[in-house]
């Protein structure tokens, strides 16, 4: 028995990420990018100024180094939209630790205290400035995630074409029905 020939239609269907595509999409990544990268940088610059003050919290502050340098990666280069509820939970969790560390870091600057690396008024400031960091990471991270970035809509490599130079159907998708 023979079988028929495989057709070429199947070949021709590429993804299509639609949200992925919008101004807003864009402008959320790239801002929760550069607040995950931020926030990575105050917590070494604290955990590194700090250093012999911090009484036992440096791995976690290593850790949370880490953690937000590899979601600001998986965030700008794979648009993945499950890094940003993690983002989130992990930026609650920061919040709540600079709130409590900011006034010690105050209260060191004073004499009769061992200096850090910086000096303690500079380490309060940056502990209080990662605060509001945190809150727009929060923010910014639940706008991204509720933008859908992972909704995809198989097409032909025609249309996508076609898409791609502006020839599209107004801006939004609207299948196509299979001929």
């Amino acid at each position: 028995m023979a079988q028929a020939p495989v057709s070429d239609e199947r070949d021709d269907l590429v993804i299509y990420h639609p949200n992925r595509d919008k101004a807003t999409s864009k402008a959320t990544k790239a801002v929760v990018t550069v607040l995950l990268l931020v926030s990575a940088g105050l917590v070494a610059i604290i955990t590194f100024g700090g250093w012999a003050n911090m009484q036992g919290d440096q791995p976690v502050s290593v850790v949370y180094v880490i953690i937000y340098c590899v979601m600001a990666f998986f965030v700008a280069t794979r648009w993945s939209r499950g890094m940003l509820p993690l983002a989130a939970a992990l930026a609650i969790l920061l919040l709540v630790f600079a709130a409590i560390a900011t006034p010690g870091w105050f209260s060191r600057d004073h004499f009769g205290y061992a200096n850090p690396g910086l000096p303690p008024a500079l380490l309060g400031l940056l502990t209080l400035i990662v605060i509001p960091v945190q809150l727009l990471l929060i923010a910014f991270a639940m706008r991204g995630f509720s933008q859908e970035w992972n909704v995809e809509v198989e097409m032909s490599r025609s249309e996508m074409e076609r898409r791609r130079r502006g020839g599209g159907s107004g801006g939004s998708y609207r299948p196509q029905p299979q001929a």
